[in-house]
């Protein structure tokens, strides 16, 4: 027993994304464009928000919820990524600091898929009935406790699944976060339970969450189809378009990730996948979900007034 606890791995090597140094210089760029435009965007919008009451509607809260959501969970990952790229040297974590990234991350996706229902739920409701929500803010807050509760919960299954795993083989991870995938990859020990848990989990979560979207885009379609101008029509279609786009990326690579068997999975593809939900989605959020929206920009611009005269 004492030799096989000699032969346990206790640190964890990443890769990242490219070891070619002209590669890493433009991925240092990209993502950290990316990462800015995130920060600031996310940030703007809990300010407007913040700042105007007219915008203190339950749509709005919610949000609010996914910019600070959005600024949370890229923040898992980017600035490790960008150190990694700008260094040039692989990055490693310890195993139970790595199961701790690992809980806090798991939390953070299902926060964000909890808090994208919440939001479209709430859109139709409005698009349906012309008007705000009735939902009270207590209810408003309950639903954000109760979503990380879950997020939690899920995380906790997870960690623990990972924590009785054994590790004896090699120390290096083809990816560029603490994920569960690529570390079921490298186990020593049955991960059997893992992927059912993985899959069972992932596929309630993201499937039940996908499937009151696509309702709640049913009623919007609903509403605006009842709209008499061609215009009207034609700018809501063009809002729901984006908002589609950007669930469908979001919860594409979240399903193309999670939810298949471990044998067909290919890291060195995969890891650029996980780009999509971990980087790119949150960067594209403030623009499709509140800084197209008129209101927000209304109260954007009447912020800006504020503060330069």
């Amino acid at each position: 027993m004492e030799q096989k606890n000699q032969s346990f791995v206790t640190e964890f090597v990443f890769i990242g994304l490219s070891s070619e140094p002209t590669v890493q210089t433009s991925l240092f760029v990209v993502f950290l464009v990316f990462y800015l435009l995130t920060i600031v965007g996310n940030i703007i919008i809990i300010t407007v928000i913040r700042a105007d009451p007219q915008l203190h509607t339950p749509m709005y809260f919610f949000l609010s919820n996914l910019s600070f959501l959005d600024i949370c969970y890229i923040s898992t990952n980017v600035p490790q990524l960008l150190v990694n790229l700008s260094t040039r040297h692989h990055y490693s974590f310890d195993f139970y600091i790595m199961l701790c990234y690992i809980m806090f991350y798991g939390m953070l996706v299902k926060k964000k898929c909890f808090d994208l229902t919440e939001t479209k739920y709430t859109k139709a409701e409005c698009r349906n009935l012309h008007k705000d929500s009735g939902m009270s803010r207590g209810l408003c807050l309950r639903l954000v406790i109760s979503s990380y509760v879950a997020g939690t919960v899920n995380a906790v299954i997870h960690t623990t699944a990972t924590f009785r795993l054994d590790f004896c083989g090699p120390n290096t991870v083809n990816h560029f976060f603490c994920d569960v995938p690529p570390l079921l990859a490298l186990s020593s020990s049955d991960t059997r339970l893992n992927e059912i848990l993985l899959f069972t989990f992932a596929g309630f979560v993201e499937m039940s969450s996908l499937a009151i979207i696509l309702v709640s885009y049913a009623f919007i379609l609903s509403a605006i189809l009842r709209i008499r101008s061609t215009e009207g029509r034609h700018k809501a279609f063009s809002t729901c378009s984006s908002h589609f786009t950007g669930v469908t990326l979001f919860y594409g690579t979240i399903i193309f990730m999670y939810l298949r068997p471990m044998s067909v999975y290919a890291l060195d593809q995969d890891k650029w996948a996980s780009v999509f939900y971990t980087v790119v989605i949150p960067m594209l959020n403030p623009l499709i979900y509140s800084l197209r929206n008129k209101d927000a920009k209304t109260s954007l611009r009447k912020l800006i007034s504020r503060e330069l005269s």
